[in-house]
């Protein structure tokens, strides 16, 4: 059996440098898009599990109008 001395172990990097990199690589106009994403889908999820009662409507509303200020 051979080994071959030039031949690199795998590079292992820790979280913080994948995700450095996955930042790096990722688009401002994906990262809004997920961000979109994860709203629409978290305000479906409160529609359809949480709102029988009216309060929490009100509220849900609060915080929308939180998140996406006019302009």
């Amino acid at each position: 059996m051979t080994t071959d001395k030039n031949a690199q172990a795998p590079q292992t990097n820790t979280e913080a440098e994948k995700l450095d990199q996955a930042h790096d690589e990722t688009t401002p106009s994906f990262k809004r898009r997920v961000v979109g994403a994860l709203l629409a889908a978290g305000e479906t999820a409160i529609d359809e599990f949480v709102l029988d009662n009216k309060y929490l409507k009100v509220a849900k509303a609060a915080v929308k109008g939180w998140l996406q200020p006019r302009r």
